[in-house]
């Protein structure tokens, strides 16, 4: 049995899975099945849709297996002959019964540079706090949240001006690259994992709909700025200005009030809002905002 004949269950739901997904399809890999999340209602019609990774295995012939709880599977995978565990942001806890199926553990990617960022918004994060640099880990995963011994990293450098959909899709490639890269030395275990030290440990908080508002008396210029990048996709940024509510989609850093949509910030500088998602939920530049809102 070659190393790529080894069956492999792909745990994955998040779009930052796909590229892994992908990747270890394009390199020969055999995807035994895919686990991933049932489908869920989305959008402003909620209809149900299947994760990106479904329609890419189902148009693979991979099955796919969407257990409401892991319980249900566990049957399943015994059965498999010493498969491969492979996670990319499934969105749940894997108990340490499942891991324990799987002779290797499971093998992790995860977009931080481990210890650093543990849980669920790392590219937020580095965004949010103005990093210099970020960057993935490929770990064993752990019944505990991303405390796993780490195979290799890969450093990003950071420009400050990405946003949260650029970075996501920086270090999903990134990810997926470095994992059909050492992917044959974890199998062959001629790279063994090293203990992450933890006390440079870090952790990110769940993302939800109130971390949308922006309030400008309580952070600098900067840190607003960076806010609306961390947050662009979600869970975006949300300000009152003139009396309405708006989503601010691109902002940058000025000295001075020119508009009432120069926001003043703790240092005393601006936050000066450039794009915005007006009450109609149309994308419009801060001018033409002004100009149709400014009398209503």
């Amino acid at each position: 049995m070659t190393l790529k004949s080894k069956t492999i269950v792909f745990f994955g739901t998040e779009d930052f899975s796909l590229d892994s997904l992908k990747a270890l399809v394009n390199a020969g890999y055999n995807i035994g099945v895919v686990v991933t999340k049932p489908d869920s209602k989305k959008g402003r019609n909620q209809n149900l849709t299947p994760p990106a990774v479904k329609i890419f295995a189902n148009e693979h012939n991979i099955p796919v297996w969407q257990p409401t709880k892991l319980d249900e599977i566990v049957s399943n995978i015994a059965a498999l002959d010493s498969p491969v565990g492979v996670l990319v942001s499934y969105g749940k806890i894997i108990p340490q019964k499942v891991i324990d199926l799987f002779n290797l553990g499971i093998i992790n990617v995860h977009p931080s540079l481990l210890p650093k960022y543990r849980g669920s918004s790392p590219i937020e994060s580095a965004i949010l706090n103005g990093d210099t640099y970020t960057g993935v880990s490929i770990m064993q995963l752990s019944a505990e949240m991303d405390a796993g011994p780490v195979y290799a990293q890969i450093v990003h450098e950071l420009t400050g001006k990405e946003t949260q959909p650029d970075l996501h899709k920086t270090l999903s490639g990134a990810g997926a690259a470095l994992l059909v890269n050492i992917l044959p030395s974890i199998i062959d275990g001629s790279l063994q994992p090293v203990t992450q030290n933890e006390s440079e440990a870090t952790y990110t908080l769940l993302l939800n709909k109130k971390d949308a508002w922006l309030t400008p008396d309580t952070v600098s210029s900067k840190q607003a700025e960076q806010k609306v990048r961390a947050h662009l996709l979600f869970p975006k940024t949300k300000l009152n200005v003139m009396g309405h509510d708006i989503i601010i989609t691109k902002a940058h850093v000025s000295d001075n009030s020119k508009t009432p949509l120069d926001i003043k910030c703790t240092d005393g500088a601006f936050l000066s809002i450039d794009e915005l998602v007006a009450p109609s939920g149309r994308k419009m530049t801060a001018i033409s905002f002004i100009n149709g809102y400014a009398a209503v």
